[in-house]
């Protein structure tokens, strides 16, 4: 099975493998990129390992999709986007993304999303995409809402994070193409 890898105008979408271990740690283990992500921040790069292969495996039994962002420019490691939960016979994922302080407000997250959004509805033939977020992660909110997603409703203790429960928003988007 073939990673598909995408190109926006600033970013390299690529499978996310053990070169990029040290970037994922670097996002995982710093609280203010883990706050809204629904785990705790990591300690180890151990565990950073462990989720690339995790993500590999994901890919391969066809769970998943996870690309690592990378900057054209400078072949910098920015963050990972992906599908989750995919489901190709019921036509439907889940967008998941983070991103290194360093790029927010940049405006390469919307560019990912955009890319893949497309690539998911135009190749890989979904016509329903996911998003789940804390209640109040405002910027991936307004990211989610500026691609057309609209909130579905509220998931009551949805997200377990630092040894306690969190309601959840539900947002989605439609290929009405």
């Amino acid at each position: 099975m073939t990673f598909p890898e995408l190109e926006t105008e600033r970013l390299r979408l690529v499978e996310v493998n053990k070169e990029h271990a040290e970037g994922v740690f670097d996002n995982f283990s710093n609280p203010a990129v883990t706050k809204y992500y629904g785990m705790d921040p990591m300690t180890e790069l151990a565990q950073a390992e462990k989720l690339v292969e995790r993500f590999k495996n994901s890919f391969l039994t066809g769970h998943s999709v996870r690309w690592a962002m990378i900057r054209k420019e400078d072949n910098r490691f920015a963050g990972t986007i992906g599908l989750n939960n995919l489901s190709k016979g019921m036509k439907r994922a889940e967008i998941g993304f983070e991103i290194h302080p360093d790029f927010w407000r940049t405006g390469i997250t919307s560019e990912a999303l955009k890319a893949v959004l497309h690539y998911s509805f135009t190749e890989m033939g979904l016509h329903r995409m996911g998003a789940v977020t804390f209640l109040d992660n405002v910027a991936s909110i307004g990211l989610l809402e500026k691609h057309g997603f609209e909130q579905e409703g509220i998931l009551r203790s949805y997200l377990f994070q630092n040894g306690q429960s969190h309601d959840a928003r539900v947002f989605s988007v439609l290929n009405n193409q």
